[in-house]
């Protein structure tokens, strides 16, 4: 590899033990292959895959069966690079698309890498992720950053990239309106996404007051709190569900329009009885969101721009010596998203 400056032989790196044990190890640095650059992680991202696998130690298929290294949304600097890399990338800050995919399957042939079945995904087991000092990625999928976009908010591309992908497949477009379940921090992310695709009306349904709150903050034109007002007869264009509760995709397919989009992004339960003649009688279209396809250079552009503000998200910060204090900050009332400053 070619290097402008001294690159350390080791780092620190936070590392998934077992369920519930994290603990700080010192690992050699990665050397990029041919095809990749070796990045200084910045900021780091707090996902609700990496709670998940911190306290239940799996996400459906996905089991820890041996130490981990978690997070996946990453920002940094372009430090080194591989022989078929150009030197010139050395000093570029950008943000990563965690993922490589085969490139050479039906999937990825047909521009559906997200679906590859090889995939090698970052903290997703066995593969490790971004909590730690270095970590290489094709180069590709180094995505370079404005100088006005923070490191805090290049890490949040990631987030924003399954916002932005959850409104292409819901096919949002100027004047669409659209219902959106769950005002977490990729139901507020998305809300934003919606906005900056030109949705006229973004109405946000959430039965906790203060994320309802939180939601018309971040550009929601309205909220419904769903124990006590009628979600199923609002006649939206598009419902994106970020619960993943069972009632709230009901109540949200119920919702749509004929032959509008239902796009399921949230994780809940394994099977959900979902009204199968309205579907057809109204020729529903719905879809599932699993992660993304070409989305940074959009996200980049939303954050530079300012038609998203991902700064205000960050509600909490930590240091690498203190991930797991990172990966309990969910717990605290207000809680959005949590970064780690490496």
């Amino acid at each position: 590899m070619t290097t402008q400056t001294e690159i350390p032989r080791t780092m620190r790196a936070s590392v998934l033990l077992e369920q519930g044990v994290v603990q700080i190890e010192e690992r050699p640095v990665p050397v990029p292959a041919a095809d990749e650059v070796l990045v200084k992680v910045s900021s780091v991202g707090v996902c609700g895959s990496d709670i998940h696998y911190y306290r239940e130690g799996r996400i459906g298929d996905f089991v820890v069966d041996g130490p981990l290294v978690l997070g996946h949304e990453v920002s940094g600097t372009i430090v080194a690079v591989g022989a078929g890399v150009s030197t010139g990338r050395i000093g570029e800050r950008v943000a990563i698309e965690p993922q490589r995919p085969c490139r050479i399957c039906a999937q990825c042939s047909a521009g559906r890498y997200n679906l590859c079945p090889h995939m090698e995904f970052y903290a997703t087991p066995p593969v490790d992720g971004a909590f730690q000092e270095y970590v290489t990625i094709q180069a590709p999928f180094a995505h370079p950053v404005a100088d006005e976009v923070s490191d805090d908010v290049a890490a949040l591309l990631e987030p924003l990239s399954v916002g932005i992908w959850a409104c292409r497949k819901a096919e949002i477009v100027p004047g669409a309106r659209v219902l959106i379940a769950g005002a977490g921090p990729i139901g507020v992310i998305t809300t934003q996404a919606a906005r900056a695709f030109g949705a006229a009306e973004v109405i946000v349904s959430d039965p906790v007051a203060e994320r309802r709150e939180m939601a018309q903050r971040f550009g929601a034109t309205s909220t419904i709190d769903p124990a006590a007002e009628a979600v199923a007869t609002l006649g939206v264009d598009a419902f994106i569900d970020c619960s993943g509760a069972v009632r709230a995709v009901q109540e949200g397919v119920r919702a749509v329009r004929g032959a509008g989009w239902v796009v399921l992004v949230g994780m809940g339960a394994d099977e959900i009885p979902l009204p199968i003649p309205l579907i057809q009688n109204r020729e529903l279209k719905i879809t599932g969101v699993f992660r993304y396809t070409d989305t940074w250079p959009v996200a980049a552009h939303l954050a530079a721009t300012g038609q998203v503000d991902l700064s205000p998200l960050v509600t909490a910060r930590f240091d690498l010596d203190h991930v797991e204090d990172a990966l309990n900050a969910d717990r605290e009332p207000g809680s959005l998203k949590t970064v780690v400053h490496l």
